[in-house]
């Protein structure tokens, strides 16, 4: 299972048969396997409804075979086959039609997800005439697309009401999962956030293997007892050490355990992503995983004096590189300029450092984000000082209800945060991570206090 939330891969590699057939990979750009698998799965002269439907469709299928990790942790060195038995109809080297390339580079990076989900769904599909099944019938989107049904509301008919299309996924180079280094007992970090999420959703179905009861990224005595108790269920060596072979043995299970590649798919959601290290974060780039490095940055610029303070705007510009220099300088790593793995591990840490040694009371009129993720089901103070700020924001953006300060994230909070959300042109989830404290604490500050009350101000005294 990779680490954060999906991307779309500049490359892919295809097995040229069945998984263990004795055939030649190739690796072709993501958006030319998109054009070769709709030209040969679809026919050209279709409504163009059922041509968008259905590279949807295609698009989501291949997405999931890599964000899961389906082939590479099984000991595969491809991404997908181009066998229909298991895959997609891929035929190297054909020509692909004009309008379906045309179409393709405008929608192959979207993809279809459940709400509430961060990984590609399953997208199973079918001819719907020779053979059928439980996804996608093609020759029945077309039939759907005649009566004038757009491209969503087919999908909808075969994947249920509660599916959404990510637009504009950023492309990137694919990468493993695997960190590149042993994790073991004492250590910290995200990727180890990760394996306690995957193990503890392994546990419900191999109840041998302990809980872990906090999911905190540190590597304690329960993950190991996890760990090791899952070796041994798995005939692996119990060192307790969480080596390549390990790693992938975890995410092959919990893959397997989740039925990922089935169409009830139970998704990665996105409080399992939230703390997680996605990719670098570097100048000219834009969005939400920006909006967190530069949210962290300002509460650390607050606290620590050689710490650069940083506007949150979103756009990873000259002054955020700056920022991010100042805090590597400062915490000991190489002055890059680049949020990479090992510094967005540290602004986690000294933010959640931070958070943990203020006292409540003293964190001044606007609270800090509490480091972990609020959503549907959750009980807290934070969620009190949450709903506080919604009800606020009300008297301002009456498209945000009010909500009573209960303490309790129950359905009328999360339609107020999505209603903000939607608001301020955020992605439309219910669920308050960094990003969205942010900007919900931010806007209850210039209603209440004017804008020079922010969510990182400095309550008075110096964290050394």
């Amino acid at each position: 299972m990779l680490i954060g939330t999906p991307y779309i891969p500049e490359t892919i590699t295809v097995h040229l048969g069945t998984p263990d057939s004795n055939a030649a990979n190739v690796t072709v750009s993501f958006p030319e396997y998109v054009k070769n698998v709709a030209s040969s799965e679809i026919y050209p002269t279709w409504n163009e409804a059922a041509l968008r439907a259905n590279i949807y469709v295609i698009v989501s299928f291949a997405l999931n075979r890599i964000y899961t990790e389906w082939y590479r942790s099984r000991g595969y060195d491809f991404d997908i086959t181009s066998s229909t038995q298991f895959d997609q109809k891929f035929i190297n080297g054909r020509e692909v039609f004009e309008n379906i390339s045309n179409i393709t580079d405008e929608l192959f990076n979207d993809y279809v997800r459940r709400q509430g989900s961060v990984e590609p769904l399953f997208t199973a599909f079918c001819n719907g005439t020779t053979v059928t099944c439980g996804g996608l019938s093609q020759w029945g989107s077309e039939e759907l697309a005649r009566q004038g049904l757009t491209p969503y509301e087919i999908l909808k008919r075969y994947y249920g009401d509660d599916i959404e299309i990510v637009k504009d996924a950023p492309v990137q180079s694919s990468q493993a999962s695997y960190p590149g280094f042993e994790l073991k007992p004492g250590d910290g970090g995200n990727e180890i956030r990760l394996m306690q999420v995957m193990l503890n959703r392994i546990s419900r179905n191999y109840p041998a293997i302990p809980k872990i009861p906090e999911l905190d990224g540190i590597y304690d005595p329960s993950t190991e007892e996890a760990v090791k108790t899952f070796q041994g269920i798995f005939n692996l060596e119990q060192t307790g050490v969480i080596d390549e072979a390990t790693w992938y043995k975890i995410t092959y299970i919990y893959s397997s355990v989740k039925r990922v590649a089935e169409l009830n798919s139970e998704g990665v959601k996105f409080d399992e992503v939230a703390l997680q290290y996605s990719e670098d974060a570097r100048i000219g780039m834009q969005g939400v995983v920006v909006r967190v490095v530069q949210y962290y940055l300002a509460v650390i610029g607050a606290y620590y004096e050689a710490v650069s303070p940083v506007d949150i705007t979103g756009y990873f510009g000259s002054e955020t590189e700056e920022a991010v220099k100042s805090f590597q300088r400062v915490f000991g790593l190489p002055q890059t300029g680049v949020v990479d793995r090992r510094t967005w591990n540290d602004l986690n840490r000294a933010y959640q450092g931070i958070v943990d040694s203020v006292p409540f009371e003293d964190a001044g009129p606007v609270a800090l984000y509490p480091g972990t993720v609020l959503k549907e089901g959750v009980t807290s103070e934070y969620v009190r000082i949450l709903q506080k700020y919604l009800t606020a924001i009300n008297s301002v953006y009456p498209e945000v209800a009010k909500v009573s300060n209960t303490g309790y994230f129950g359905p009328l909070t999360k339609q107020s945060v999505m209603a903000f959300q939607k608001l301020f042109d955020q992605p439309v989830t219910g669920v308050v991570g960094a990003s969205t404290w942010d900007l919900i604490s931010g806007t209850y500050s210039d209603i209440v206090y004017g804008t020079d009350k922010r969510p990182f101000q400095n309550p008075g005294y110096t964290i050394k």
